[in-house]
């Protein structure tokens, strides 16, 4: 099986990956009442910046260009988050919301990482791998809110 994506596509879809998601947080927690699904978005907030760290450092060292995500495509995000909790911001909404954009991140990294398998960087595997068990892990927790 030959190399699909390259290494320097890898990275700059992580970053996009965890920009994507600090960007939906902040636009969804301004709609959370409830404490503990609150302190969990939060916490997630958190791992989201590390690996965005992370990404941009390794961008840095191989001369990878990344980009924020575009305007229009947080827009879509934003008005989709507004209008998916207009009329219910119960903790189990905004898990569900949040778990739909985990697992969309899980298929697009997971594939990322099936199409960049031979010959992938091993600091960006490896940076990959995390952010994949880390989003696998904020689907188990978030599936809690259900």
């Amino acid at each position: 099986m030959e190399k699909k994506k390259s290494d320097s596509e890898i990275v700059a879809e992580i970053y996009r990956n965890a920009q994507l998601a600090l960007e939906s947080i902040s636009d969804i927690i301004t709609e959370v009442e409830d404490g503990d699904i609150r302190e969990e978005i939060m916490r997630e907030h958190e791992e989201y910046e590390k690996i965005c760290s992370k990404a941009a450092a390794l961008a840095l060292k191989y001369n990878i260009d990344v980009k924020e995500p575009s305007p229009i495509k947080k827009a879509m995000m934003w008005s989709a988050i507004k209008m998916g909790t207009a009329n219910d911001n119960s903790s189990q909404n905004i898990a569900q919301m949040m778990i739909r954009g985990t697992v969309n991140g899980i298929t697009s990294l997971k594939t990322s990482l099936t199409d960049g398998a031979n010959g992938m960087d091993a600091e960006v595997k490896k940076l990959l791998n995390e952010l994949i068990k880390i989003e696998e892990g904020f689907e188990k927790k978030l599936k809690t809110f259900l």
